[in-house]
């Protein structure tokens, strides 16, 4: 049994059972309902790290039972350890945690949606995947519930939360926006100006990718991560890949290590300067607009130039790459990376000499840094509330751990610190391309994956441009998916969002909004 392991046994008073450990980075922990609990407090203080995951899987087929799932990270020494509790077909219940750890709020609502187990003691149950017009008793990430059944429209009212008190009263927002956007439903509870509470139903474009995912082939599996969410397809990607390396026993070639990193940096660069053209925008900065446009269009026409795909898509694969993208072209990169390091550095010299600018982020959205930690946000949200988190320090992949960067440190977590760590990052984007282009190797770019043995699992970890990005993945007969969990950073962020807008006005939601920048995509799965 590992440290984890003994230690837990003890803190218990009983024995409990480790099925599996992949790797330093992972270890798989057997316990029974009744101690999960305990067991997850014991965990996280000995961990001193948060719930980062928590899902079910339908696994009848295995042991004739469902199965829940709560992951925990050691940031400190990069690993993942997780807990699984059986959970009988004739007693579908488990105890709510999110009294102890309100980030598993979402995942149990999630997991009553889409599997039919139910979290005694949750405050509030509601419905968050399923609309209204979804039937009673269907949950679709059962084995039994065919993929393609469309059932018949049902009429299931979903509350919000009533705010009370003279003077308080809603504005409803969405879930259609002027302007081409994915839909939200935005409830607020304003009193005079400020606003009270906000409360966010998403789901409009839930798409059933992890039920899509079962039973497809591994390549066939990559092409879904890949079009979970447009500005982060090589950060979901990449993490797919990674899991199923994991589970194949495969390293991947050097060369194709930091040719990953380039295509990952590249890809959050992109997405940054759009956000800080975004929050220009919602200030009514047009030049600030303009030139972050400018400059994405840069980093856009060095993405044709390295693949010929606007969303760096169909680049990696598992174990490597598909193809070499950066030999004959280092030069003309290198170059473009100069130039555009050159315009951003003159353009936020100007942007952060404009009062007009700095008077409205500043003080803007404050998110709270116990507020980040209780929801685990993450990426430029929790780092500029103060959480010095990065996937790329804590679980370093690829050749991350070779390359020089640092962590943005800001600590008063409002609209000004978002902005100013996504430039800082952007500046480091642009480094550790540069570093990899340097230091980029010859060799090999891929290596086969071959025959996987069925039902085993693996996590992959990435830090996309909004945050840490989980997928967990077991393997089927034949080379097939059995079970596929994605997390990507906004399903925990879009929580922090709801609070950082508390005590602001109405008028300042689009700029907050911008400075999280999540995505409706990437949490509506």
């Amino acid at each position: 049994m590992s440290t984890f392991s003994v230690i837990l046994a003890e803190k218990l008073g009983h024995e409990i059972s480790e099925y599996r450990s992949n790797d330093r980075q992972e270890v798989y922990i057997s316990v029974n309902r009744d101690e999960i609990i305990p067991a997850c407090a014991v965990l996280q203080r000995e961990l001193d790290g948060p719930l980062v995951l928590m899902f079910a899987a339908d696994e009848r087929v295995l042991s004739g039972n469902y199965a829940v799932y709560y992951t925990f990270a050691s940031r400190r020494d990069g690993r993942l350890v997780t807990l699984k509790t059986p959970v009988q077909p004739e007693n579908m219940t488990i105890p709510s945690i999110c009294l102890t750890f309100p980030s598993a709020a979402a995942y149990e609502r999630e997991i009553q949606d889409l599997f039919g187990i139910i979290p005694q003691g949750h405050p509030d149950p509601k419905r968050l995947v399923l609309h209204g017009n979804w039937p009673e008793g269907l949950h679709p990430l059962r084995k039994d519930y065919a993929v393609h059944h469309r059932p018949e429209f049902a009429r299931h009212e979903i509350t919000f939360t009533e705010v009370q008190g003279d003077g308080v009263y809603e504005i409803p927002v969405g879930p259609v926006h002027a302007g081409i956007i994915e839909p939200g439903h935005f409830r607020f509870s304003v009193a005079g100006e400020p606003i009270v509470l906000l409360e966010a139903q998403l789901y409009y474009v839930h798409k059933g990718i992890e039920k899509l995912a079962e039973g497809m082939t591994l390549e066939k599996g990559l092409f879904l991560a890949e079009r979970v969410s447009g500005d982060e397809s090589v950060a979901n990607a990449l993490a797919y890949c990674q899991a199923v390396e994991k589970i194949a026993g495969v390293n991947v070639p050097l060369r194709a290590q930091y040719t990953r990193v380039l295509l990952a940096e590249l890809e959050r660069l992109i997405s940054h300067l759009g956000d800080l053209g975004g929050i220009c925008l919602d200030v009514g900065y047009g030049f600030g607009n303009s030139q972050f446009t400018m400059l994405r269009g840069w980093a856009y026409n060095l993405a044709d130039e390295l693949c010929g795909r606007r969303f760096l898509r169909s680049t990696v694969k598992p174990g490597g790459l598909r193809r070499d993208c950066t030999a004959g072209r280092e030069i003309p990169l290198s170059e473009g990376l100069y130039k555009l390091r050159d315009e951003l550095s003159a353009t936020v010299d100007i942007i952060q000499s404009n009062s007009m600018l700095i008077d409205r982020v500043e003080h803007t959205g404050i998110l709270a840094y116990q507020i980040a930690v209780d929801l685990n946000a993450t990426g430029p949200a929790g780092r500029a509330s103060g959480m010095t988190y990065d996937v790329r320090k804590s679980f370093p992949y690829e050749v991350y751990d070779r390359l020089k960067f640092k962590i943005p440190e800001h600590h008063n977590g409002d609209v000004n610190c978002r902005m100013n760590v996504k430039i800082e990052e952007s500046f480091q984007a642009i480094e550790l391309m540069l570093q990899t282009l340097k230091n980029m190797p010859l060799g090999e770019i891929n290596v086969p994956i071959g025959p996987l043995d069925p039902y085993r699992q693996a996590f992959g970890l990435t830090e996309s441009p909004k945050g840490e990005n989980l997928h967990w993945l077991m393997t089927g007969e034949g080379n097939t998916i059995y079970r596929y969990k994605i997390r990507t950073p906004s399903f925990g962020n879009w929580a922090a969002l709801c609070h950082a807008v508390r005590g602001n006005i109405v008028p300042d939601f689009p700029l907050i909004n911008k400075s999280f920048n999540l995505s409706y995509a990437g949490n509506d799965l």
